[in-house]
């Protein structure tokens, strides 16, 4: 059910914000405590408080229009975060040549966490330092690197 809702706000938020500067990221229906539909937004030089409720704004009647979510939901918008994940092709286009921290499902050459420069992406898998190539399905997580 989480991906049959993601998939059809994802739709009418990309509809909504094509017209905008913003745009979608992703989006995660899940199951916390309560229910969360999180919509992750980004724009040149960054989200700020301001344009996050601008979008809440933009998406909330809408999405209850949809008639798809049954249960009580908290809406939450919001930018992916310096660290974001890259799980589209299109974050991993966006996101070429920075540096990105994997994480294996299991350790391969008794490695589990690898960082390095993103250099190549296939519909299977990516490569980093034009040297490692890892297949999609062996990869748990691939985040944007933060140095302190």
């Amino acid at each position: 059910m989480a991906n049959r809702v993601e998939e059809a706000v994802e739709k009418i938020a990309e509809e909504i914000l094509a017209g905008t500067d913003y745009e979608l990221v992703d989006v995660e229906y899940v199951k916390e405590r309560d229910w969360f539909l999180r919509i992750y937004i980004d724009k040149k030089g960054g989200v700020g408080l301001d344009d996050c409720q601008e979008v809440s704004g933009l998406l909330d009647e809408q999405i209850e229009k949809l008639g798809i979510l049954n249960d009580r939901f908290i809406l939450e918008v919001s930018s992916p975060g310096l660290d974001r994940a890259l799980k589209k092709e299109k974050d991993f286009k966006r996101e070429m040549g920075k540096k990105v921290d994997i994480t294996l499902y299991k350790p391969i050459n008794g490695e589990k966490n690898i960082t390095g420069v993103l250099t190549g992406y296939a519909e299977n898998s990516i490569t980093i330092d034009d040297t490692r190539e890892f297949p999609l399905k062996d990869v748990a997580l691939v985040r944007l690197h933060i140095d302190f």
